[in-house]
């Protein structure tokens, strides 16, 4: 088998972590014997220091600068650690978020721009782009409720209700720009008609392959 990177981006609580297992029992179901299954901020032991930092909610006073650059270090090392190896060796990725969350929470809300977050991360990423990016849309205010029902919201989840607004706009605007890629699935479905949704387009870019 080929190696095959797939991502899954979203606004908080949209369901990507119960999607993303689900797809790694696809995977291993209908040819692929390993799935490695990552995350970010995250994924290494380095990257999840950073993770972290980022994520810590005394850390009120970071710069947005900041923010991107420690966001571009961490997947530096998934990519070099984990991505890059695991693709090499023909192994599928399932990585939750990865650049994209960058474009649209550091380039879009945070307003850095789109292109310089791209260009910032072009050096972290070795060349390494996403097969396919799975986009859940769900309204801010949906995701909003359902992470604070699992538990205290981190540093970025308690950000304004205002900028999660602009991260769910943000994510549509993406796909828009890059529709070849970036598929959009409307996350306010049940559970296996969201599943059945993202089967459908893995399997269209595996005949394709």
């Amino acid at each position: 088998m080929k190696g095959i990177f797939l991502t899954m981006e979203g606004p908080d609580g949209s369901g990507k972590t119960t999607q993303i297992l689900k797809l790694k029992e696809h995977l291993m179901q209908h040819g692929y014997d390993e799935v490695v299954v990552t995350r970010e901020p995250g994924g290494t032991v380095i990257s999840e220091a950073v993770r972290g930092i980022l994520l810590n909610r005394e850390y009120a006073e970071m710069d947005d600068h900041t923010e991107a650059l420690l966001y571009a270090a961490a997947r530096a090392q998934l990519v070099a650690q984990v991505i890059k190896p695991a693709l090499d060796a023909g192994k599928a990725v399932i990585s939750d978020r990865f650049v994209d969350s960058s474009a649209v929470y550091q380039g879009m809300a945070r307003g850095l721009g789109v292109e310089k977050i791209y260009e910032l991360n072009g050096f972290a990423m070795q060349g390494i782009w996403p097969d396919l990016t799975i986009h859940l849309d769900l309204p801010a205010e949906v995701g909003l409720a359902r992470a604070k029902s699992r538990a205290e919201l981190d540093r970025m989840e308690a950000q304004s209700t205002a900028f999660h607004e602009k991260v769910a706009q943000g994510y549509r605007d993406l796909a828009a720009l890059a529709p070849e890629r970036i598929v959009t699935i409307d996350a306010t479905q049940d559970i296996d008609a969201i599943h059945a949704a993202i089967v459908d387009k893995v399997e269209k870019l595996l005949a394709a392959r």
